[in-house]
């Protein structure tokens, strides 16, 4: 579903992803770790068509990155640090807007059942500037999943939310991911995507320095391999 073949992105002199190798099979959720500034939202930033790479090959869902960059967004949801909503607009009304630009078919029918899955069905003609950061972000998945993609790209979600909102987010996470969508995500929080991902790449010195499948740490937990990762 996502390949990504000797990947490399530069700023000016400063060289951020150093030849990366990366791939994800359908159905699989990979959490994506790595120390601040090791380039993990640089990376997603790439995946989701945002930014473009210096050199290498990326290909989501079969289409070439950048070349094929429209095609690539038809088959992304992306939620980042930013939830990319209108304030001004209710809840229905957003996923409207962007149900439009994607041309989504039986569109209010797909919002119905989209403000259900993310538990705002009961807030579908609230402003959104009414809501609280948690429920920006439930409404930012539902933006994200409207169209009904392949691949899912979530970059630090849950970043600025209390632990409830957390708790909340999680259960979407694991039910979005349970209908087999291609998940990549990225975090600082190990406890959390340990009950979350099935697979787990450490991003170090610009290059996947270390993978597991979580069936396979065996005795380690996720803290140690990640610890052991950044040292090697």
């Amino acid at each position: 579903m996502i390949a990504v073949t000797k990947l490399v992105k530069r700023f000016g002199l400063k060289t951020v992803l150093r030849g990366l190798d990366f791939e994800v099979q359908e159905g699989e959720f990979v959490a994506l770790l790595g120390p601040n500034g090791a380039g993990k939202t640089t990376f997603l930033r790439i995946l989701a068509s945002l930014s473009q790479p210096t050199l290498g090959e990326v290909r989501i869902a079969g289409y070439r990155l950048p070349s094929q960059a429209s095609a690539v967004r038809h088959n992304l949801g992306v939620v980042s640090h930013l939830p990319l909503l209108y304030g001004d607009l209710t809840a229905e009304e957003n996923l409207r807007f962007y149900g439009r630009l994607y041309g989504v078919q039986e569109l209010s029918q797909r919002i119905d059942e989209v403000l259900e899955l993310v538990g705002l069905s009961s807030r579908r003609r609230d402003l959104v500037r009414t809501f609280s950061r948690g429920m920006q972000q439930r409404l930012a998945i539902g933006r994200a999943i409207l169209h009904d993609p392949n691949v899912l790209l979530f970059d630090e979600p849950h970043t600025g939310l209390d632990q409830d909102a957390c708790d909340m987010l999680d259960r979407l996470l694991r039910k979005v991911a349970g209908q087999g969508r291609t998940v990549v995500m990225t975090s600082h929080d190990l406890a959390r995507v340990e009950d979350l991902a099935s697979r787990f790449d450490v991003l170090s010195r610009g290059v996947i320095s270390a993978s597991a499948n979580r069936s396979k740490l065996g005795k380690s937990n996720l803290l140690d391999f990640y610890r052991q990762a950044l040292a090697g």
